[in-house]
């Protein structure tokens, strides 16, 4: 993240004003691959080792539905996506996302400003399921999902190998209430 720019981070945390949420540009691209490092380094986010370049990452997220958060001087501060689950019709309104906050602006809300930014844009295009695999050991974005109004749809044991170690991931997902 190039935080020296601004001068903006104080012993590893983000300062500034509240965020404002505007959609995913090329502009972030820098910035939002380091949050996906970052969160990649902590071991419980995703099955990835490695973040892509810009361009696959670009490529595999639907552009209407991909958004940041950004400070009053324009610093990332977390970032959520959708991907779509499947190339067949009857999937059509079911995608998956990821969301993700910069480890020193953690706890200030962000992500729930994100995914509520998302669900608005999924449900004005008629997406019907928002889904997400969390791994357990993720308590904090468990806790998140379920008061975004996701709730779980079970467990896939032990769905991968992560550095090693055969992981379990918790299936969850929301249903808009608005889109049938």
């Amino acid at each position: 993240m190039n935080a020296s720019r601004t001068g903006r981070t104080v012993s590893g945390t983000i300062t500034g004003a509240g965020p404002v949420i505007v959609p995913l540009t090329p502009d972030h691209a820098d910035e939002v691959l380091a949050i996906y490092r970052a969160g990649i380094a902590e071991g419980n986010a995703t099955f990835e080792t490695t973040a892509p370049d810009w361009p696959a990452f670009d490529a595999a997220k639907l552009p209407g539905h991909r958004f940041v958060a950004a400070d009053a001087n324009g610093a990332v501060l977390g970032w959520v996506a959708a991907t779509q689950v499947s190339d067949r019709c009857a999937y059509a309104g079911v995608v998956e996302h990821s969301v993700y906050v910069h480890p020193g602006a953690r706890g200030r809300g962000i992500a729930a400003s994100l995914l509520k930014a998302l669900v608005d844009s999924t449900e004005a295009a008629g997406i019907w399921t928002i889904q997400s695999g969390i791994f357990p050991e993720n308590t904090a974005s468990l806790a998140l999902h379920k008061r975004a109004g996701f709730r779980v749809i079970g467990l896939r044991e032990r769905i991968g190998l992560h550095h090693g170690v055969w992981r379990d991931v918790v299936l969850l997902e929301r249903r808009s209430p608005h889109v049938i």
